[in-house]
């Protein structure tokens, strides 16, 4: 069983939609990962690494809109600092990205 949170610990969390611009394989991860920069609107353009490699080419990912955390600190992840957390689900093929069912503005926040 996981630990419970309150709404208000819920709301810290801003998870946003946004769209992906490039991605491009990142060899220097000790982990098989992709740099990814995605267009969060208002938020601006932000860059991560994500270990998406099982399921995606970098070129699938382009034009996908996705859902970021980017209330986290950066992290330095080898010679990048990523800036947000690309959500996703894991499964036994590797991580599938969370998406949204439509398009919506980027910067969109998760309700």
């Amino acid at each position: 069983m996981t630990d419970l949170i309150d709404w208000d610990d819920f709301t810290k969390v801003v998870m946003v939609a946004g769209t992906v611009i490039r991605a491009e394989a990142f060899p220097e991860a000790r982990r098989p990962a992709y740099l990814i920069w995605v267009d969060f609107g208002p938020y601006g353009e932000r860059k991560t690494s994500a270990q998406v490699t099982g399921v995606y080419q970098p070129e699938e990912l382009v034009g996908r809109q996705i859902i970021g955390v980017i209330n986290f600190p950066e992290k330095q992840i080898g010679p990048v600092r990523s800036q947000f957390l690309l959500t996703g689900f894991h499964t036994d093929d590797g991580v599938v990205v969370a998406t949204t069912e439509r398009v919506v503005p980027n910067g969109t926040r998760l309700a």
